[in-house]
């Protein structure tokens, strides 16, 4: 027996979650053109609909409503293509966004009921301040030091060891490539790179980590800015030199400090700019992108704003970030990147205390069996 839904809203359905009718078709088993005589007469059954609304991963609710609900990111959208503002949030940057609240929510009130401080830093910092100066106060907080990132043997060994030190100053830092812990659902570099939600006791920084390495350790570096100027916000940050925004304008200028500072830029270059593969050199040294690198030597006036710009474009053009496969490996190290080292730890020892039910235990960390959380416990040494 079909039900009658408005034709609009399952047109919506489908383009929220970025399909075409055939993508559709195809995942529900059905021929094209049923599904766009749905999108006319609005009449399918009920077993249809709710396959419809598992594989756009919207709430069933949502298709029984007259029009189509209008969703907004729960936080500043900071995200742009070019000039224009980027287009509407997918359902898989919501749920992952809603996903890092549920979960700053939880850490928030365990601190707290631990008796636990607020973070001094957040909010501590003003757009209107200077670039070299906020950049010299994040590194009294953190080691940003070029030096220590050349000296690890890879890009990831150096993105983690600046995870950990973020972490170290409370700053939960959230990595990951898929919605919770569903491989099926890819995270787009080209929708966002990371994200912040600032709170004075449970701030979080997310990195999309099906991005590059390099271009990781940038978002880390521009969403921690955020934190210290106490604005949440989802940024895509395309190019290093972004929007007309102030708050974005200035959180990549610190970043671009932080991950390369102009006196320790000079020294390099002087080392380095006559060997013709100079910037492959640089972006070892300072693992960062070379883009970054190139933004940073214009900055320094050594290159000239036309030399700028062509080799600039030259990098651009080859710069699309390959898309790295779905996250595998180690099932609990995997889990503990994906959540923040310091939330899982907290969460496990609190569920194992009795402070905290299996069950929310669960929904949090994205498993089903306490074996699970048991296992878990013991891999990253949390006793009860």
């Amino acid at each position: 027996m079909n039900t009658t839904f408005q034709p609009t809203c399952l047109r919506w359905a489908r383009e929220r979650a970025g399909l075409s009718t055939d993508d559709l078709a195809s995942k529900l088993g059905v021929s094209q053109d049923k599904v766009s005589a749905w999108e006319v007469s609005g009449e399918l059954t009920l077993s249809l609909a709710e396959k419809l609304a598992n594989a756009t991963h919207t709430p069933l609710g949502y298709l029984f409503l007259s029009e189509p609900p209008v969703e907004n990111l729960p936080i500043r959208d900071f995200r742009t293509v070019g000039a224009e503002v980027a287009s509407r949030p997918s359902p898989d940057l919501l749920d992952t966004i809603y996903d890092a609240l549920r979960r700053q929510e939880w850490y928030r009130d365990y601190l707290v009921a631990s008796a636990g401080e607020p973070l001094e830093f957040v909010g501590s910092l003003k757009v209107s301040e200077d670039i070299l100066m906020s950049a010299e106060r994040i590194r009294s907080l953190i080691a940003w030091d070029a030096g220590s990132r050349a000296q690890a043997s890879s890009w990831e060994i150096a993105l983690s060891k600046q995870i950990d030190a973020v972490e170290e100053i409370g700053v939960l830092v959230m990595r990951s490539g898929i919605v919770g812990n569903n491989t099926h659902r890819p995270l787009s570099v080209s929708e966002f790179r990371g994200f912040a939600l600032s709170d004075e006791y449970a701030p979080i920084v997310f990195i999309n980590s099906r991005d590059a390495k390099a271009a990781q350790m940038f978002t880390l570096a521009h969403e921690l800015v955020h934190i210290l100027l106490g604005v949440s916000g989802v940024s895509n940050l395309n190019r290093t030199y972004p929007s007309q925004d102030s708050t974005e304008r200035f959180c990549n200028a610190v970043a671009a400090e932080l991950l390369v500072p102009l006196s320790d830029l000079r020294i390099q270059w002087a080392g380095v700019h006559t060997y013709p593969d100079w910037i492959a050199r640089l972006t070892r040294y300072f693992k960062v992108s070379s883009l970054v690198i190139l933004r940073r030597l214009h900055d320094a006036g050594y290159l000239a704003r036309e030399e700028f710009d062509k080799l600039y474009n030259d990098e651009l053009a080859q710069f699309t970030p390959k898309l790295r496969k779905n996250e595998g490996g180690d099932f609990y190290l995997t889990l503990c990147a994906r959540l923040g080292g310091r939330f899982v730890s907290a969460l496990v020892e609190s569920t194992l205390e009795g402070r905290t039910q299996y069950r929310d235990a669960f929904h949090l960390l994205g498993v089903a069996k306490a074996d699970t959380v048991h296992t878990l416990a013991q891999r990253i040494g949390v006793m009860a």
